[in-house]
């Protein structure tokens, strides 16, 4: 028998395809006929309340998303290893071109929270889990919170290891070459924003300052 949520989901894909497959705006034709040029990329959280689309209201083919535990980006590295995140970056900035590159991080991040508080993570065997491994990406961010907000309780330190998580993502992406050819030479953007989705409130990273501050709209 499928359950509810499966249920609920068929719907929602029936309302999707009523949408975008018919009438004269049919918006899959256009896409399917002229293949995608997304003018954005954005690399997102897992986190289900933190859906980049939802989020800019944006429309199919807006939007290149890549989504990870944490929003993390690896620094550049060649050799072995199945590098998915650095993958898309470089089809996004050499193949498609993109203009924008986004990192969106957010407030009650579980992925930055297994990072600061490894203890907590449950049903991992120590030596094979894959979670632990993957946040320590951010581990220079875990050291610059600690260092910074480690005397405050838990909430501070956590949404200040979140922030830090975004500066150590921008630096690691500035590690790619292909990413600051484009920089240099086509002026590809770099943003770094942070939702804070206990208050609704949109933040960037000024990397002139080094502080982030309301997404003026």
């Amino acid at each position: 028998m499928v359950n509810k949520q499966i249920l609920r989901l068929m719907k929602g894909y029936r309302q999707f395809h009523e949408k975008f497959y018919s009438g004269e705006d049919a918006t899959y034709a256009r896409l399917s006929n002229n293949g995608q040029v997304p003018k954005n990329m954005i690399i997102g959280c897992s986190d289900s309340r933190v859906d980049p689309a939802i989020l800019s209201s944006a429309n199919p083919g807006e939007l290149f998303v890549v989504r990870n535990v944490a929003n993390l980006v690896p620094p550049f590295e060649q050799g072995g290893g199945l590098h998915g995140v650095s993958a898309a970056i470089e089809f996004a900035t050499v193949n498609l071109k993109v203009e924008n590159i986004f990192i969106l991080g957010h407030r009650q991040c579980g992925g930055i929270r297994a990072l600061l508080f490894p203890e907590e993570i449950q049903n991992t065997d120590p030596s094979t889990g894959f979670l632990k491994q993957w946040v320590r990406v951010a581990e220079p961010a875990k050291i610059r919170a600690m260092a910074q907000a480690g005397h405050e309780d838990q909430p501070a330190l956590w949404r200040c290891c979140e922030l830090e998580s975004i500066r150590t993502s921008m630096e690691n992406l500035r590690s790619f070459p292909f990413v600051r050819t484009a920089v240099e030479s086509r002026g590809l953007n770099l943003i770094g924003l942070y939702f804070d989705l206990e208050k609704g409130e949109m933040l960037e990273l000024d990397e002139a300052t080094g502080g982030f501050t309301p997404v003026v709209f």
